[in-house]
């Protein structure tokens, strides 16, 4: 006999993007450069990822650039929405480009073409009731300021955040009661371009420039936070980050304490701040052995207590299993985590090890932590979706796959934890952010659209498209 779960009546079933994998439309209606945009497509993406030689130009005689057009929903908005609306969304987690608001994100005033695009996008999903859940910084930081004052690791950027925050939520107050501050604020710790806008040029570099420009993001994220409630009276502000249980290879003492550590640092540190808001005590020692010592300045302190979330969104796509005592071969890779090939676990066609149990893991363990509301607003497969004969997308692996981690989430809720939604990533075929390639699909709505820019970029739907839409219209009854 098949089990029932039960979903809290407003549980918020819906999809997740992120502006720069999918907009397109990267020079018009006043938008600045990013610096997705000049990141290339293909494999050879992720020798740019840590080349501190790279100087944040493009050539487009030696590279293409999938995210100039992305799957052109600049354009299609109304019809992406349209899709996400039949299939039931009660949510959808989208971003804002910083570089559509501030071209070049120190300007003093935001620029209204901007402001409009997205006035549009809410309207539109307020027309079919769709709650819109808002990540300010996704990945994309304005070309600008990257390249003329550091990235984060420059301080100036708490000024220019201030201002592009306090446009957004006094355009948007009446539109948007959702939002997420910094996206996966914690992958900083392992692949800090991305999320911070610099290289570090060595090792020994890296840890003190990383871990002062997430105090500075941290700031951000804490003023965003404070900004919202005193701007927008009802909203709810969360953090978000990149989650994953770190299991120990064995029961060796010294694989099971390094596990422990690692997922202190990784899983817990950012978190920890956002929560409590201050840093947490275990950080201190770590500081001391690689010699880190950050620039805190008065009131800084003070902001963090101010700026605590409201709620904990994550990702979560695999599991970690990690070892310091034995052969330390046969490590995988996948979503910036790495670690070692756990012998109990499939993985995707990507390298992506793929373990339900370890979602039920990861809400119990942070529910544990903090006592406040969850939300899983990443989660999908990857994969190289076929086109038949007759013109159908038979995905049943992606369903599977879903069914398992959402079955995983019904078994947590029973276990008492509090959870608001989940947006599966991405609802729509979009552009990989690890790789640049179109071929690794995610969505319930394929995109013609192929790595190298062709295309027709017609929509069509899966398999997992009605799947899904039965799913929600069942509040996860029926899986």
């Amino acid at each position: 006999m098949t089990k029932e779960y039960q979903f809290p009546e407003n549980f918020l079933w819906g999809g997740a993007t992120a502006a720069n994998q999918l907009e397109g439309g990267y020079l018009e209606g006043g938008r600045g450069l990013s610096i997705a945009d000049v990141m290339p497509g293909g494999k050879i993406r992720g020798s740019f990822r840590n080349n501190p030689d790279f100087h944040f130009e493009m050539d487009t005689t030696k590279y293409v650039y999938p995210n100039h057009q992305a799957i052109d929903h600049y354009h299609r908005y109304k019809e992406d929405i349209a899709l996400f609306a039949e299939m039931g969304f009660k949510t959808y987690r989208m971003s804002i480009s910083w570089s559509r608001i501030f071209p070049n994100g120190d300007e003093t005033e935001p620029n209204e073409e901007g402001l409009a695009f997205y006035d549009k996008v809410f309207d539109e999903l307020n027309k079919y009731g769709i709650e819109p859940l808002v990540t300010l910084i996704h990945n994309e930081i304005p070309l600008h300021l990257v390249k003329e004052y550091g990235g984060w690791k420059n301080r100036e950027l708490l000024t220019f955040f201030e201002r592009y925050v306090k446009a957004v939520f006094n355009r948007y107050k009446d539109k948007v009661k959702y939002w997420l501050t910094f996206n996966e604020i914690n992958s900083a710790l392992r692949l800090p371009l991305y999320s911070l806008g610099f290289i570090p040029k060595n090792d020994e570099q890296k840890e003190q420039l990383v871990f002062q420009g997430l105090h500075h993001q941290l700031l951000a994220s804490a003023l965003a936070v404070k900004l919202g409630h005193e701007m927008i009276p009802g909203s709810q502000v969360g953090c978000m980050l990149l989650y994953a249980p770190i299991y120990p290879y064995n029961c060796h003492p010294e694989n099971v304490l390094y596990a422990k550590e690692e997922s202190r640092l990784f899983n817990y540190f950012c978190g920890d701040v956002h929560v409590f808001g201050e840093y947490p005590r275990f950080i201190n020692r770590y500081f001391k052995e690689h010699n880190v010592k950050l620039d805190i300045q008065e009131g800084d302190l003070a902001l963090l207590k101010e700026g605590k979330v409201d709620f904990i969104s994550f990702s979560y796509y695999m599991s970690c299993t990690e070892k310091i005592i034995g052969d330390q071969k046969e490590r995988v890779l996948g979503n910036m985590i790495g670690g070692f090939k756990n012998p109990f676990l499939k993985a995707s066609e990507w390298g992506w090890e793929i373990d339900p149990h370890g979602l039920r893991i990861s809400l119990n363990d942070l529910y544990d932590r903090y006592r406040l509301p969850l939300f899983i607003v990443e989660n999908g497969l990857g994969a190289n979706d076929t086109i038949e004969e007759d013109g159908t997308i038979q995905d049943d692996y992606r369903i599977d796959y879903l069914r398992e981690h959402i079955t995983a989430m019904a078994e947590s809720i029973e276990d008492g934890v509090e959870l608001m939604g989940y947006t599966s990533w991405g609802p729509i075929d979009i552009v990989s952010a690890g790789t640049g390639e179109m071929s690794k699909r995610y969505g319930f709505i394929y995109v013609d659209k192929n790595d190298d820019g062709s295309g027709t970029f017609n929509r069509m739907k899966k398999k997992s498209f009605d799947w899904y839409k039965n799913v929600i219209a069942t509040n996860g009854r029926e899986l």
